[in-house]
């Protein structure tokens, strides 16, 4: 994806304040499917050594055969709490969130699309 810019439409928090964490080639174990009103598909609740379990996408996860899997790409589940009217530079879309940073400090992770509008320069 290349990057496009977002102003928020409506805030988010994050409900997670320690997201799953890994690197490629971490084993996981994979369990249920996320189920929900949002367009969220192919996302699957995971869990590895050493974290809190969490929401993972499919496409980072070489599947094994009933809960085994490992995986294909360093990933973390790091929400990013933001406010409306807020500017973000989007860089990764997955499932129907986007991996974004603020324009005006460090601080990057996951944002609902659906809380996003694209902005043209």
């Amino acid at each position: 994806m290349s990057t496009k810019k977002y102003l928020v439409t409506r805030s988010h928090e994050s409900e997670f304040p320690s997201p799953i964490t890994f690197q490629k080639g971490d084993f996981l174990t994979v369990g249920e499917e996320y189920e929900g009103a949002e367009s969220w598909d192919n996302w699957f609740f995971c869990s590895t050594s050493g974290q809190e379990p969490g929401w993972v996408p499919g496409q980072v996860i070489e599947r094994f055969g009933g809960s085994s899997g490992r995986a294909l790409d360093d990933y973390t589940a790091r929400e990013l709490n933001v406010l409306e009217g807020e500017l973000l530079v989007g860089t990764k879309s997955l499932n129907g969130w986007v991996w974004c940073e603020k324009s005006a400090c460090p601080e990057s992770g996951w944002v609902p699309l659906e809380n996003l509008k694209e902005v043209s320069e």
